[in-house]
């Protein structure tokens, strides 16, 4: 009984989003002194290519900030659906507030639609500025819908079906923005060096003059509408659900 009421308890989202506005300045910091030592003219594609060190500890940090993510989700949620919605929450509003105060110190981006070097795990991920955006704004509405059916329904679990159908969606919003990289990593047949690629003087030469020109908006979409018919289902499920 005591475990019931303890899962059903509101989720505290204003400390959450203290953290992760905070969360999102401090990367906005990290970029604003890298871009002053590799693009002093202001960030642009094509892109410099960092040394083989600073990348591995780029990715170090990128997945620093995700365990930092992962461990306070786990904190704060008391189930799975908590937890998840708190990770959802955190990782939309420190995306956010990334662009926040990147257009705050640098007067960047230029617009919604101006490309950025978006994650580095497994590989470079591209895209508009607008494309994450719309991911976190969705991840922060889900976090809603599962908050108030958890609080209305006791709903704690998603079922397999619509797990399956967001991270489906995900799957394929993580494939356009691979896609770039991607396609010049397999066509010349780099996967096989890919820990060594930076050093891969063909690698540099393609890399250094690529500029990305359109963005797979189709297949984003594709992902989203995937993502949405796994909410609808889960809200569809437990308006229904007796309680």
């Amino acid at each position: 009984m005591m475990n019931n009421w303890c899962d059903q308890k509101k989720t505290k989202f204003f400390p959450l989003l203290i953290f992760a506005a905070s969360m999102g300045f401090l990367e906005a910091i990290v970029v604003v002194y890298l871009r002053e030592l590799y693009y002093p003219d202001g960030f642009k594609f094509p892109l410099q290519i960092f040394p083989q060190w600073l990348m591995g500890v780029e990715i170090v940090r990128e997945f620093s900030t995700l365990f930092m993510l992962f461990a306070l989700a786990w904190v704060a949620g008391k189930n799975f659906l908590q937890r998840l919605s708190v990770f959802l929450f955190i990782f939309g509003i420190w995306d956010i507030f990334y662009y926040v105060a990147l257009k705050l110190f640098l007067n960047w981006p230029e617009s919604l639609l101006t490309w950025d070097i978006l994650f580095l795990i497994p590989i470079t991920w591209l895209g508009p500025v607008l494309a994450p955006v719309i991911c976190s704004t969705t991840m922060i509405l889900m976090t809603f819908i599962f908050e108030y059916f958890r609080l209305k329904n006791n709903s704690h679990k998603i079922n397999r079906s619509e797990l399956g159908l967001m991270i489906a969606g995900a799957t394929i919003i993580f494939f356009t923005f691979i896609y770039d990289l991607g396609k010049i990593i397999l066509k010349d047949d780099y996967f096989h060096s890919l820990l060594n690629v930076t050093k891969n003087e063909n690698f540099i030469q393609e890399f250094s003059e690529y500029v990305p020109v359109n963005f797979l908006w189709g297949i984003f979409t594709a992902g989203l509408l995937v993502i949405f018919a796994g909410i609808f289902i889960y809200i569809k499920r437990n308006l229904y659900a007796k309680y």
